[in-house]
């Protein structure tokens, strides 16, 4: 087990570590579209990054989802077929959000040996990710 201390201290240290391996400027909220963001996740138990639509707005949430939904075919073929679309996905923090994305299991943010692999993960899916929305943004916000 990991105090809090620790493990703020690990995840400090994987995304410091990640930010000097890729020498990228990620997307992730400068999307242009306040409601849709690119997000990495790691955690103790699972990576992963994806399509984050987030908004308490009843009309938009459905509305960029749909817009993904309508792009589906497009997107498994650009950036995965094992690519998951979930329209109520809760965060750690409780919040209902709209996420689009792949993970893997089976890594920690607590076990460095893990790290490598996530960082490959990365660094391999997030281009597609970012490629495809830029390709699309018109569509996605229309």
């Amino acid at each position: 087990m990991f105090s809090r201390e620790e493990s703020k201290k690990l995840r400090q240290e994987f995304w410091t570590a990640f930010g000097q391996q890729s020498s990228r400027k990620w997307i992730l909220y400068n999307t242009k579209i306040k409601e849709v963001n690119l997000k990495f996740h790691f955690d103790n138990k699972i990576a992963s990054l994806g399509f984050i639509i987030d908004t308490e707005d009843e009309i938009l949430k459905p509305f960029y989802f749909e817009k993904f939904l309508s792009l589906k075919t497009l997107m498994l073929e650009e950036i995965s077929n094992d690519l998951v679309f979930e329209e109520h996905y809760e965060t750690d923090s409780g919040k209902i959000v709209a996420y689009i994305h792949l993970k893997i299991d089976q890594v920690s943010i607590h076990n460095k040996k893990t790290w490598q692999e996530v960082f490959e993960y990365f660094n391999t899916y997030m281009p597609r990710f970012e490629n495809f929305f830029l390709d699309y943004k018109e569509v996605i916000e229309s």
